[in-house]
C-alpha cells in the first residue's frame, strides 16, 4: 500500500488520509538510508473537536460576510477572523501527520517542522496503557484540535512533551537526559519492534 501525500482539507481525520489497508507502515530508502513510516489517525475525540472547531470557525468567519452586503465590515471583526485563521493553521502546521523510523533518529513529521529524537539519546520506549498514565492535565499545547501536542503532565507519569493523535495509548519515550515523548503511531507493536531491531532493512 502506498502512503498518500497529504493535501490539506480542513475535514481530513489524520495527517497521512484515511486509506484502508493490511498495514499502515511502508519501508523505504532515502539517500541510501532505510527508513520506515507510520501513519498517525485521529481518535474519536480528535476528530469531533477538528470537526467542530472547523464547522464553528467557518460559521463564524463566513456569517458576517453573508449579513453585511454592503462591504462595511467592523475592523474589529477583521481582526478577529485574522486571528482565527492563525490560530488554526498554526495548530494543524504543528499537529503530528505520521512518523519515521531510521538508523539514526525518531522523527516525528509535522508541516512546520520536523522533531527529530536521536536513537543513541533513547534510554527506553515501551507501550503505555491510558491506566498507567492516571490524570493528564495539558499544561501548555493543544488538546484535541488535529490532535495533541505540546506539554503535558501525567499524575503518574510526571511531565512530557505530547506529539500525539489519540489519548487512549501510546508510546513513552523516555531519553537519558531525563525528557519524556509521546507518539502515537498506528502499529504500536511494529513500531516498537521495528526500533528494538538493529537494523532497519
Amino acid at each position: 500500500m502506498r502512503l498518500r501525500a497529504f493535501v490539506f482539507h480542513p475535514l481530513h481525520l489524520s495527517g497521512e488520509g484515511l486509506g484502508m489497508g493490511a498495514s499502515n507502515t511502508k519501508r523505504q530508502t532515502t539517500n541510501n538510508k532505510p527508513q520506515m513510516n507510520y501513519k498517525a489517525s485521529f481518535d474519536n475525540l480528535t476528530k469531533n473537536v477538528t470537526i467542530g472547531v472547523t464547522i464553528l470557525f467557518a460559521f463564524i468567519f463566513l456569517l458576517p460576510i453573508i449579513i453585511i452586503k454592503d462591504g462595511s465590515d467592523n475592523q474589529n471583526a477583521i481582526y478577529t477572523r485574522v486571528a482565527m485563521l492563525l490560530f488554526y493553521f498554526i495548530t494543524y502546521g504543528f499537529s503530528t501527520k505520521s512518523y519515521q523510523l531510521t538508523p539514526e533518529e525518531v522523527i516525528i513529521r509535522r508541516l512546520l517542522g520536523n522533531v527529530k529524537i536521536k536513537r543513541s539519546e533513547i534510554l527506553s520506549i515501551e507501550i503505555i496503557e491510558k491506566e498507567q498514565m492516571g490524570w493528564i492535565i495539558r499544561t501548555f499545547g493543544v488538546g484535541g484540535l488535529f490532535g495533541y501536542w505540546g506539554k503535558f503532565s501525567s499524575s503518574k507519569l510526571g511531565s512530557m512533551t505530547w506529539y500525539a493523535t489519540r489519548k487512549n495509548r501510546i508510546i513513552l519515550i523516555k531519553t537519558i537526559n531525563n525528557k519524556r515523548f509521546v507518539i502515537t503511531p498506528d502499529e504500536m507493536e511494529q513500531f516498537v519492534s521495528d526500533f528494538n531491531s538493529s537494523t532497519i532493512s
